[in-house]
């Protein structure tokens, strides 16, 4: 009977050797070095020039900085701005946004000027998205371009992937985040090997990506929320409503998502979506604050330093406001990704948690208010898990939010996404 079973078992995929997993080791360096350069670039570029315009400039013309005069003016002039390089700039600044995600297509090197200028004004102006899709777009793009031509022998899939893992390790941080979304894409298609042997190369790419930008910004996602303890029943109550909550809230967003996009289509001109999208984004910009413009990692840090500083209806006040600005920022043509300022709206959905029922500890509140947007927003589990648990570093959270997330999951899972097919139709 036992060797009957032994006989019946599957057996495990053989292990790679390691002289075939070497010669991968010096291109997914190179891959992961030059990708968390040009992402450092950019966004250094984009800061430089946001704290121009948003500092000396209205002081030299006597406006205040986040008055609502100036935000107009900045969120207007940023949307002339991008549709003049979309309008004008070879290639259009690449495809519709709203058709992208974290899988960026390869796309020709002509695009990819344009896109990285867009993206930098964007992130320097004020709407809210992030840098994550454009970034990984061009990177993927130039990696694919100069590997396909400096080691042709090299498959031509290879490069991709390592481009994408090289930057989602930069844009985080570390190595971890990459490695979960490449083993998440994995499972969905046929793989040979071991799941370590294929991870081998695109985590090397991500630890070097994610090393580098360590080493030239030092970036930190601890928000320094206060730890939590011993967590009790009380704790996975609130896990389980406010990541509940928070998901059913992105899914709103989600489902308004084609419609918002099909009416700033119907404009048809660059540079008519794309000012009108800047004159709404004026607008809620006038009734959140300044807090809920930008790509909002700066700006959940100045939340998190004072959790007490605000009342619950601020913080759902700038909840809402926010998740309309990233709604219209990504479908009026804006150039950025929405994983950064879908991670301001858990925090402030989080907060706002808090602030109703002390009770709920603030560090629990954040991690479960940012995982149930993630999953709404991002469909990407690990990623959402991942990115909760690292904003308030307290390893006794991390098993609720991974009970948390189940719930969560059921709530999201089997729905449209927040990513559109090029007929204007939701990616399922």
């Amino acid at each position: 009977m036992a060797e009957e079973t032994t006989r019946q078992a599957p057996r495990s995929a053989p292990t790679a050797p390691a002289r075939a997993l070497l010669p991968f080791i010096l291109p997914a360096v190179a891959v992961g070095v030059a990708a968390s350069l040009i992402f450092v670039g950019v966004s250094t570029a984009a800061e430089e020039l946001q704290k121009v315009l948003w500092g000396p400039l209205p002081d030299a013309l006597g406006v205040g900085r986040y008055s609502v005069l100036w935000m107009f003016v900045m969120l207007v002039a940023t949307g002339i701005a991008v549709g003049l390089v979309v309008w004008k700039v070879p290639g259009h600044a690449g495809p519709d946004p709203a058709t992208v995600g974290l899988d960026a297509p390869v796309l020709p090197p002509a695009v990819l000027p344009g896109l990285a200028l867009a993206t930098a004004l964007m992130l320097a102006g004020g709407p809210s998205l992030g840098p994550e899709n454009p970034i990984i777009a061009v990177n993927v793009s130039l990696a694919a371009w100069l590997g396909g031509r400096l080691l042709p022998r090299r498959p031509d899939t290879l490069w991709p992937v390592l481009a994408e893992a090289a930057t989602i390790g930069a844009l985080f941080g570390t190595p971890v985040a990459a490695a979960l979304v490449i083993s998440e894409a994995l499972a969905g298609r046929p793989m040979q090997g071991r799941l370590w042997d294929n991870l081998f190369a695109p985590l090397t790419a991500g630890a070097c990506g994610a090393l580098t930008t360590t080493l030239v910004a030092r970036p930190s996602f601890d928000l320094g929320l206060p730890p939590m303890g011993h967590p009790h029943a009380k704790d996975l109550l609130a896990a389980l409503v406010i990541a509940a909550a928070s998901a059913a809230l992105g899914m709103c967003a989600v489902y308004a998502f084609p419609y918002v996009h099909a009416a700033f289509r119907r404009l048809r001109h660059p540079m008519l979506m794309l000012p009108a999208g800047g004159v709404v984004l004026g607008a809620l910009g006038a009734l959140g604050g300044h807090l809920t413009l930008f790509k909002g990692l700066a700006e959940i840090g100045e939340l998190s330093r004072d959790p007490e500083g605000w009342t619950a209806g601020q913080f759902a006040t700038m909840t809402v406001v926010k998740l309309a600005a990233l709604l219209v920022a990504a479908s009026c043509g804006f150039r950025g990704g929405r994983i950064f300022p879908a991670v301001f709206v858990g925090t402030a959905l989080g907060l706002c948690a808090h602030a109703l029922v002390p009770a709920v500890n603030p560090s629990l509140g954040v991690a479960t208010g940012v995982l149930g947007m993630l999953l709404a927003v991002t469909r990407q589990g690990w990623v959402s898990l991942f990115t909760a648990a690292v904003l308030v570093a307290s390893p006794s959270i991390i098993a609720l939010l991974c009970i948390a997330s189940l719930p969560a999951w059921l709530l999201v899972t089997g729905r449209p996404q927040m990513q559109l097919r090029e007929d204007g139709t939701p990616v399922r």
